[in-house]
């Protein structure tokens, strides 16, 4: 009996264990079923904009390629919730366009955005907004749980389209289980774009009992439960397409219920679908794009040229406040397509460019910039005096005509001109090039910054981005006329025996001090100079030397003549000399420098020399007769003449001479 009882009592004991054993393990089973899953990103499409997604913070992954201009994206640092999320990653540095996690988080909106362009992306202005974001390093914060499923403000979720199983809004639940349906004034409520009243209307009925009600008729008509809703514009949300059932309709006096929330309806006119841009005010240009429609460009070639031009459009940021663009088609003969005040925003250019047609005939570049510089920029034509003037000519090939002259006259009329050339001529082809190396003699700088080139129509695209940069840095357009850099100066220097070598040496230094103040090329400001004392000597005319340091060594390299002082005969040896070479529509500056009374008569030199446009400044020093420099200077004299008692002392008067030859030409009308 002892033997029964223990054997029993073994076997309880057994049992007793096998049971711990067995429940241990079921609880380590059920402690890794119970594991917390692993945070995973979600993925979204390059186009995807914020206000669509609900969630106030969250953390993204976005693809590669969100560079692309289409992916609209509206103000700087803190951006327009209506902005592509991606694109404003990629504009405010937080990514490249190879794509990756980014952190959003949303704020509140803004009254105005400022578009710039960082990164590759151009982004726009917007007057105001009602929900604006930032973009930050995907750090998440400690403590802070970010949503591995976005929820958005539509039930065709972006993110879905790109494979991810988000959704938006849930369906209501099936009877029986316990998932409750989002409304869509909590999820408003969430994001804090509209507090919850203290009393809500009555929402309508739910779409089980729908069929014995009607239906709420659409904004602008009111049932009978409206009625005391007066005041109130209302949209419900069983009138919006793809709404669900089950959604509670809300209302907030004066608001009109859009995708992305409530708007008050004075916004409405800021706040469309598709936002106008007043335009980018850091590219404030007046730009003429000089497309080629000649023969030899080809159907095809001539549709890739216009995607280009309707890119360029979107970059752009077109607006009143920032660049206004227009189009000339030339062939034989220019002919404008659409001026400055045409077309005041991007969407609207890129239509009108889209409905261009080809012309056809020869590829005359030249008489096409002559026709720009001449009736383009115009006021009439909506040309702004407080914009720069920029022309972009785009050549197929080569030109049939010559460039070189009317594209100094353009320079000088105050245009920067940027040349875009595709493809070229091939060896056997080069002998029918009117004008080669036509690019460089139509651009007033060689460095590459004016001018850019394609080996093939299919890489034009590539010359967007630098393209709008290059034509948005309103700080190196420094190709159009300016005092600095639009002048023929000629120096008349007085080398008699009473100046001395010393002294003459002094001279050349204060030549040397104005010349270096002022842009010296070919097509900037050109320097010559003349020695005279009884007779007279060109030392180097205008087109000797086109370059600063070639300048400069030439005016080192003066040697002293000596002799009497025939002032008067100088003048006239500098007008048939220097100045009757000098560029039409160059202004014509003479500087002439005297340390005494001329021994002839300057009254007749002088008033030829104002008669046929060339401002004199005169400079005396030591025995100079004021009397006789004030007769040489262009009126006022007080501003065209000046007198030093000592050599060493004429430096002081190169900031006053420079000074005033930059007030005088800025008083002028810009073109």
């Amino acid at each position: 009996m002892r033997t029964v009882v223990l054997t029993m009592k073994a076997s309880v004991i057994e049992m007793f264990l096998v049971l711990l054993v067995t429940g241990v393990h079921s609880n380590k089973e059920t402690a890794k079923k119970i594991k917390r899953p692993k945070f995973t990103v979600p993925q979204i499409n390059c186009d995807v904009k914020a206000g669509k997604i609900i969630n106030p913070e969250f953390i993204v992954k976005c693809p590669a390629g969100c560079q692309d201009p289409k992916y609209h994206v509206y103000g700087t640092d803190v951006y327009a919730s209506y902005s592509s999320v991606c694109g404003a990653a990629v504009h405010s540095g937080v990514l490249d366009n190879s794509g990756g996690k980014i952190l959003v988080r949303k704020v509140a909106g803004q009254s105005g955005y400022k578009g710039s362009y960082s990164n590759g992306v151009q982004s726009l202005s917007l007057p105001r907004w009602r929900e604006s974001f930032i973009v930050l390093e995907s750090k998440p914060k400690k403590g802070v749980t970010y949503p591995s499923a976005l929820t958005y403000s539509s039930s065709k979720s972006p993110a879905a389209q790109a494979g991810e199983t988000t959704k938006a809004y849930q369906r209501p639940p099936i009877p029986g289980t316990t998932a409750q349906p989002i409304t869509l004034m909590q999820l408003l409520a969430v994001t804090g774009a509209v507090a919850t009243p203290t009393t809500l209307p009555r929402p309508f009925p739910s779409a089980a009992s729908a069929t014995s009600i009607p239906r709420p008729r659409p904004v602008g008509h009111r049932s009978h439960d409206m009625d005391l809703l007066s005041t109130a514009t209302y949209t419900s949300s069983q009138n919006r397409p793809g709404a669900d059932p089950g959604e509670m309709d809300s209302w907030k006096p004066g608001s009109v219920l859009l995708d992305e929330g409530l708007v008050p309806k004075e916004e409405l006119s800021t706040q469309s679908l598709e936002p106008v841009s007043l335009g980018d005010p850091n590219c404030k240009i007046d730009l003429s794009f000089l497309i080629d429609g000649s023969t030899s460009i080809g159907k095809r070639r001539f549709r890739i040229q216009k995607q280009l031009l309707a890119a360029v459009a979107q970059a752009l940021d077109i607006g009143p406040a920032g660049p206004l663009m227009g189009v000339v088609q030339y062939g034989d003969n220019p002919a404008t397509h659409f001026n400055l005040k045409t077309h005041m925003n991007s969407r609207d250019l890129k239509t009108a460019i889209e409905k261009i047609t080809q012309r056809g005939g020869l590829s005359n570049v030249g008489r096409a910039i002559s026709f720009v510089t001449k009736n383009f920029f115009s006021k009439a034509n909506g040309n702004r005096s407080s914009a720069p003037n920029v022309v972009v000519v785009m050549v197929d090939g080569w030109p049939t005509d010559k460039v070189e002259e009317a594209s100094r006259l353009a320079r000088e009329s105050g245009i920067n001109i940027f040349f875009i050339t595709i493809e070229g001529a091939a060896e056997n082809e080069k002998q029918y090039v009117v004008e080669p190396n036509f690019a460089n003699k139509a651009v007033c700088r060689t460095n590459g910054f004016y001018s850019l080139h394609v080996q093939s129509w299919f890489g034009l695209h590539k010359t967007l981005q630098p393209l709008v940069k290059r034509v948005c840095d309103t700080d190196r357009l420094a190709c159009s006329k300016t005092c600095l850099n639009s002048a023929d100066i000629g120096f008349v220097i007085d080398g008699s025996s009473s100046v001395g070598t010393g002294n003459f040496r002094t001279v050349l230094q204060f030549v040397t001090n104005l010349t270096k103040e002022f842009e010296i090329s070919d097509t900037d400001t050109r320097i010559g100079a003349v020695q005279y004392t009884y007779e007279q000597r060109l030392e180097f005319g205008f087109d000797k030397y086109s370059s600063k340091p070639d300048i400069l060594n030439a005016i080192k390299r003066v040697g002293y003549w000596s002799g009497g002082t025939s002032t008067g005969a100088a003048i006239n040896f500098a007008l048939e000399q220097l100045f009757k070479k000098s560029k039409p529509n160059k202004r014509k500056l003479m500087i002439l420098i005297t340390d005494g009374r001329s021994y002839d008569d300057v009254r007749i030199p002088a008033m030829a020399a104002h008669l046929k446009g060339v401002i004199t400044y005169a400079i005396g020093v030591a025995w100079a007769a004021q009397e006789e420099l004030e007769v040489i200077a262009t009126h006022p004299a007080r501003d065209h003449s000046f007198f030093v008692d000592e050599f060493d002392n004429l430096y002081q008067y190169v900031p006053r001479i420079i000074q005033n030859i930059c007030a005088e030409f800025n008083s002028q009308p810009r073109n």
